[in-house]
């Protein structure tokens, strides 16, 4: 099965070819970076680039794996937008994949899991999860910096992200730090959560901000 993993999330983005199994296993053909503020201009060209470099039509591509959020607004509005054109046309399903979830999945580490990201503003997107031979999310949240040494207590800390780090040890907190995952991570993830047969449609697709925009945000104080 030919799956096309998309993350569109961050300041700077991915995306990735991967044959996958039945086992869960894939096999990645490429990872392709996209530079960060282009997404618009560079992400149907790149998939189509890469398609053709390795020899496939887009009518090959079996599934669609695609990080939800949270993240950048636009970024994320521009992978979506993509992601579901290409799904409704070619009639394949998407798996969407919490930027957390991933980052907490990808530390392979067990019980009590809470994965952290730099939202900006002195805030962190925080994703809580019991992880054992599955995994169970808790709840996703956005805290401020003071808060995470609250609910960090009990959990061990997984972030990509060195302004996270830092809060993590200051309030002497249970730390791992790792890579963030790129498109072949989000690739893989994807596919399994598409065995388990959780996938959504096109017109169900939409982002996790966690946190609302500038624009309800202002809109709010006018009213």
């Amino acid at each position: 099965m030919l799956v096309l993993g998309v993350d569109t999330s961050g300041k700077n983005g991915s995306i990735a070819l991967a044959e996958c199994s039945p086992d869960e296993g894939c096999s990645i053909f490429e990872v392709v970076p996209l530079a960060g503020g282009t997404f618009s201009a560079q992400l149907i060209p790149q998939i189509a680039e890469l398609l053709q470099k390795h020899r496939c039509q887009k009518y090959q591509i079996d599934a669609f794996a695609i990080v939800s959020g949270p993240g950048s607004f636009t970024g994320l509005r521009v992978g979506l937008a993509a992601v579901k054109g290409l799904a409704e046309i070619l009639q394949k399903p998407i798996a969407a994949v919490s930027l957390l979830e991933a980052v907490a999945v990808s530390a392979n580490a067990h019980g009590k899991v809470l994965s952290a990201l730099d939202a900006g503003r002195n805030e962190i997107y925080a994703g809580l999860y019991e992880i054992g031979d599955s995994v169970r999310e808790i709840g996703e949240h956005l805290y401020t910096a003071e808060e995470l040494a609250g609910a960090g207590n009990g959990y061990q800390i997984v972030t990509p992200d060195h302004t996270v780090a830092e809060i993590a040890r200051r309030g002497k907190l249970d730390l791992q730090e790792i890579d963030r995952p790129r498109s072949d991570a989000i690739a893989l993830f994807g596919w399994r959560k598409i065995l388990r047969g959780e996938t959504v449609s096109p017109e169900a697709l939409d982002a996790n901000y966690i946190r609302r925009s500038d624009a309800e945000i202002f809109s709010k104080g006018r009213t």
